[in-house]
């Protein structure tokens, strides 16, 4: 990680050719601008080091099992820092037998044992460790815990005899001689298994791997080394060759490391955290020692010369941080530059995450919020500090309470993930702020009364963040279909993209794609047309959990005798542009394609600029909040927009076939304040 965080562009793009190809992607759909903006956005942030740590619980969370302020854990995949917010299921309390040097170790360490598991050798077995970095010396000295013939194989001579103090045959590599070595002390078999903790670009140390091994032995990569290989030599002797996925079953499982939802021990006995507590427990009875593998200690503060150390002193195994933090968390307001009198509303934004500081905060400048950003706030600070440095925000609050309890912000803007919105928005408004919330409003029909019953007893406004509708197409469109009457038929095609299983859109939590984004397009349909949906039929492919499946048709029927036909699609061509909006009625054909291009009755528009309507909306609300324009009509559709998001969920859920009836206009009034249950 450290290599990568302080790589080049050109290095990091070698590196990962698939980000590569994303962006590339990216820029022929979405347009090389917004590209590079957002691109730029990922490049400048801080990177977090460090996966390893020690410390002493502050607090925790109800759900945490076993673990009370006070105790000593271990934890893992949580940067290096004084405090660190950690997925109860990793973090492991250390015995009192265990020093807090050796406890740190304790991610790594479990990344060695999860290595020699997928090993499976026996006792009385043989293994060679191939590369004694401090991982391979963590491996050698778990493997002989456990009973077997350790063999370490290094290029280096001082880390081979470290191995050898350790009770393990300790080899510097040397082609020929070190086979015939190895040979000899396995019988002429070669080692059961070999663990390849080397990291280096090349293919050596697995091809070199292969000639040391046994017949049908096991190569088990847990480094990151080359892999262009001779087929003949793995295939003669039927070697297995695995892959050790860091500390082991868990990791990467966003049930299990963000929602504690640990795996059954009869089904799956090591885990990550029982690998970690397996470890603790060998250092706890004095099986494994561990101290003497710290090289080099620094303060904290001295943090950029120990990563210094590391990079220079060819005999650094162990750097280890410490820290010296007070008793209780820091709740300390950062002052990133003094804060600029203004008579303009001062605003506060929860939430810095990619969209934030790539698409929103740019569209707040180009609205004319660039002066009366006050303040910022987000679960990770370090990601609310850095937008804060970037755009010129005066301070860095601690928590969404710090920030909805100052006096010097009016307006508060929420982008935080999609489960908490309707529960910020109502503390906001209760709070007598002025609100303006990302989409979706709210994920259920529950939800949504409480937000409306919040809106309708306070006197705040509120915003929802539809910015379509405010496209500059979009009001040249409205514009020219208001100039007749009667329905119009619109075809909404999306081609949405698939995106990776760890994204957090795949988390249920959130909602899913037809709560999240499916709403924007049900939303600019009824904006065009004027009125709210009154019935809406769902379809899905069927795949995926019911209610939120990904690909989805969605047919709404308006009051005027106006239809709309949505179809969101996530397994289209990458080239094909994400969206193209077709609308035939009132003596016209409309067609936006992909907000770049606006087409009436067959001849292009040129006059009118491209754009999704950021900062145009970021813009209206300013006004709205200045007293210069009215927000109920924008309001009142939002409304609508999510009680028909909500029916096309529920008719997704049903079987086969669902059609939901939403009130009329006639009925909004009542609806708004009482809900409405599809």
């Amino acid at each position: 990680m450290r290599e990568l965080a302080s790589a080049s562009l050109l290095r990091k793009a070698r590196a990962r050719p698939d980000l590569v190809r994303q962006v590339v992607n990216r820029a022929r759909t979405g347009g090389v601008r917004s590209t590079l903006a957002a691109v730029r956005s990922r490049l400048d942030e801080d990177m977090p080091l460090g996966y390893s740590a020690a410390g002493v619980v502050v607090s925790a969370g109800a759900a945490t099992d076993g673990i009370r302020p006070g105790m000593r854990v271990a934890t893992a995949s949580v940067g290096h820092a004084e405090y660190q917010a950690v997925p109860g299921l990793l973090a492991v309390p250390v015995p009192e037998a265990v020093s807090d040097q050796a406890a740190a170790f304790g991610a790594v360490a479990a990344i060695a044992l999860q290595g020699l598991r997928q090993a499976e050798v026996g006792l009385g077995g043989s293994v060679a460790v191939v590369g004694l970095g401090l991982v391979g010396q963590l491996t050698v000295r778990l493997a002989l815990a456990s009973g077997l013939n350790v063999i370490g194989i290094d290029l280096r001579e001082w880390t081979a005899e470290l191995v050898r103090g350790g009770g393990a045959v300790g080899l510097v590599e040397a082609g020929a001689a070190t086979t015939e070595q190895i040979m000899e002390l396995t019988r002429g078999r070669g080692v059961d298994a070999v663990l390849i903790t080397a990291a280096t670009p090349s293919s050596e140390p697995v091809a070199r791997s292969a000639e040391i091994a046994r017949d049908r032995a096991r190569l088990v990569v847990v480094g990151d080394v080359g892999l262009e290989l001779d087929r003949r030599r793995f295939y003669e002797r039927e070697l297995d060759l695995r892959f050790a996925r860091s500390y082991g079953p868990g990791r990467y499982d966003r049930a299990y490391e963000e929602w504690g939802i640990d795996y059954p021990i009869g089904h799956v006995r090591w885990t990550a955290r029982r690998n970690i507590e397996a470890y603790l427990d060998l250092v706890a009875s004095g099986r494994v020692a561990v101290d003497d593998l710290v090289t080099h200690v620094f303060d904290v503060e001295r943090a950029t010369s120990a990563y210094e150390v590391l990079a220079s002193d060819p005999r650094s195994l162990a750097v280890q941080l410490s820290y010296s933090a007070p008793a209780q968390p820091s709740r300390r307001t950062i002052t990133i530059r003094p804060r600029r009198s203004s008579t303009s509303p001062r605003a506060g934004l929860i939430g810095a995450g990619n969209y934030a500081k790539a698409t929103f905060l740019p569209a707040l400048k180009a609205a004319g919020w660039v002066d009366d950003l006050a303040a910022i706030t987000s679960a990770k600070g370090l990601s609310a500090r850095h937008a804060a440095e970037r755009n010129g925000i005066a301070l860095v609050v601690p928590t969404v309470d710090d920030l909805l309890v100052r006096d010097d912000i009016d307006v508060v803007f929420i982008l935080s993930r999609h489960d908490s919105h309707a529960r910020m928005v109502v503390r906001a408004l209760d709070a007598g702020k002025h609100v303006f919330v990302e989409k979706p409003l709210a994920l259920t029909q529950d939800e949504l009364d409480e937000v409306t019953a919040a809106y309708d007893r306070n006197s705040g406004h509120l915003f929802v963040g539809f910015n379509r509708r405010h496209a500059p197409m979009t009001a040249h469109a409205k514009q020219v279909l208001e100039a007749a009457s009667g329905p119009l038929t619109i075809a909404y095609r999306i081609n949405a993209g698939t995106l990776p299983e760890s994204h957090w859109y795949h988390d249920r939590r959130q909602g899913g794609r037809v709560r999240g984004e499916v709403c924007h397009f049900i939303d600019l349909a009824s904006w065009l047309v004027g009125e709210q949906p009154r019935v809406v039929h769902a379809y899905g492919s069927g795949r995926g959990e019911p209610g939120l499946e990904e690909d989805v048709s969605v047919l709404l029927g308006y009051p005027d005798g106006s239809t709309a036909t949505i179809t969101y699609c996530t397994r289209g061509h990458r080239r094909t542009p994400k969206e193209r909006l077709e609308i035939l009625g009132r003596g016209h054909t409309v067609v936006i394609d992909d907000f770049r291009r606006l087409e009436i009755d067959g001849r292009d528009v040129k006059r009118v600029p491209a754009g999704k309507g950021h900062h145009e909306l970021l813009a209206h609300v300013r006004g709205v909040i200045a007293g210069n324009a009215p927000d109920d009509l924008d309001l009142q559709a939002s409304f609508g927009t999510t009680r028909a998001a909500l029916s096309a969920i529920a008719a997704l859920a049903g079987i086969q076939e669902h059609s939901s009836r939403l009130p009329t206009q006639a009925d909004a009034e009542t609806s708004v304040s009482a809900g409405f249950n599809s």
